[in-house]
């Protein structure tokens, strides 16, 4: 994945990891479609990392056969669910400069993924998240979902003084090294980690970048929304109490602004290793 330019120069690389769990019915088409999409229109060395997490159907099977057909696909076996847990471990091995990801369901239009990872490749910003309520956002979802998603934001505002505005938004990128200095403080290992990656970055006063985004809601979303609001509760209470005692405190490393922006890739993408070091405990197939 890493790779120069014509004076010797290391490109800035993104891994975008898809996590997944019982999707082999939808992963084949939404990982070819973003294949398609980043070989041609992407301008910085990429690699895709589909994170299952402990399927019980074809998933991985569909995965692996995804590796041997696509030259920037990769794929990680976890023997336990949870969303928070697959990206914690993918985003603190990888040797990118930016680590992001999305759902499988590709909701988020991916023309938004540009803007959502050049402020962290310049240097200019240390996390983005795409914002469903934005004031530019173009949202497709039902009035359930709406309610469900804004009234949780409020909460964060009352309870947490957040200042973004989407936290649960499947689609976020954030520094690699920004990652693993937050990393060990994140507790959560399901849908409350995104929150808490958040809150830690702004009582640390990392910049936080919104994109607004094109958004269209999945009908066949398997998340349980009443169960994933109370465990939103409880991590909200946990951070508070985190927040009073001075838990969130953490080193993080400072932004470098490059002086430009790279030039477009023109060379293959050529996968790391060094992540199987990080990772052996985990099944990978490149």
């Amino acid at each position: 994945m890493n790779e120069t330019n014509a004076g010797g120069v290391r490109r800035r690389s993104v891994e975008i990891v898809v996590p997944v769990y019982n999707e082999a019915h939808v992963l084949a088409g939404s990982v070819g479609r973003l294949h398609a999409y980043f070989e041609e229109s992407f301008p910085f060395p990429f690699r895709i990392t589909v994170a299952d997490n402990a399927s019980t159907d074809a998933t991985w099977h569909e995965a692996t056969e995804l590796t041997l057909r696509l030259p920037h696909v990769h794929a990680v076996h976890l023997p336990a669910k949870g969303r928070g847990r697959a990206l914690k471990e993918v985003w603190s091995a990888s040797t990118a400069d930016v680590v992001a990801y999305m759902d499988v369901d590709l909701s988020t239009g991916l023309e938004g993924f540009l803007p959502l990872v050049a402020p962290l490749l310049s240097g200019h910003s240390d996390l983005a998240i795409g914002s469903r309520l934005h004031r530019q956002a173009d949202v497709v979802r039902g009035p359930k979902r709406e309610f469900v998603s804004r009234s949780y934001n409020r909460l964060l505002k009352l309870g947490l003084a957040a200042r973004f505005s989407d936290a649960q938004c499947g689609f976020k990128a954030v520094r690699t090294e920004v990652f693993r200095a937050l990393a060990p403080h994140i507790e959560d290992t399901a849908w409350f980690f995104d929150t808490e990656l958040l809150v830690l970055a702004q009582r640390n006063g990392l910049r936080i970048h919104e994109v607004p985004v094109d958004w269209v809601d999945d009908p066949d979303s398997r998340v349980d929304i009443v169960r994933t609001a109370l465990d939103d509760l409880r991590g909200m209470r946990r951070m508070l109490r985190a927040t009073v005692t001075g838990r969130t405190r953490v080193a993080v490393p400072r932004r470098i602004r490059t002086s430009r922006v790279p030039a477009a890739r023109t060379s293959p993408a050529v996968p790391a290793t060094g992540a199987n070091a990080s990772l052996k405990h985990l099944e990978y197939a490149s």
